[in-house]
C-alpha cells in the first residue's frame, strides 16, 4: 500500500474515494446516535428512506451543503467543514 500511495494519481483517487466514504459513514453515525431510523430521518428532512440509504452509500456524490445542514439539524448535530492544506505538487 505504501508503494501505491507514492503514485500521485493513485493517491489522489484514493483520497477522493476515502472522503466520500467518510461523509456517508458520518451520516449513518449521527443518524444512529440520534436514535433515528432511515425512515424517521427521511420524514424529518422531508425526503424518502431510499434517499437516506443513498446518502449513506459511499457511491453517492450529490451532497450539497443544504442537504448536510438539514441532516445535521434533524440529528441534533453540528456541521463542520474544514479546508486542509495539500502538499505542494512538484
Amino acid at each position: 500500500m505504501d508503494q501505491l500511495m507514492e503514485n500521485k494519481s493513485f493517491k489522489a483517487a484514493f483520497e477522493q474515494e476515502y472522503s466520500k466514504l467518510l461523509v456517508s459513514e458520518e451520516i449513518a453515525r449521527i443518524r444512529k446516535e440520534a436514535h433515528l431510523t432511515q425512515d424517521a430521518l427521511a420524514r424529518k428532512i422531508h425526503s424518502t428512506k431510499s434517499a437516506i440509504s443513498r446518502y449513506e452509500s459511499a457511491r453517492y456524490r450529490g451532497y450539497s451543503l443544504s442537504l448536510l445542514e438539514k441532516i445535521a439539524c434533524a440529528c441534533n448535530a453540528g456541521l463542520e467543514i474544514k479546508f486542509v492544506p495539500q502538499p505542494a505538487h512538484a
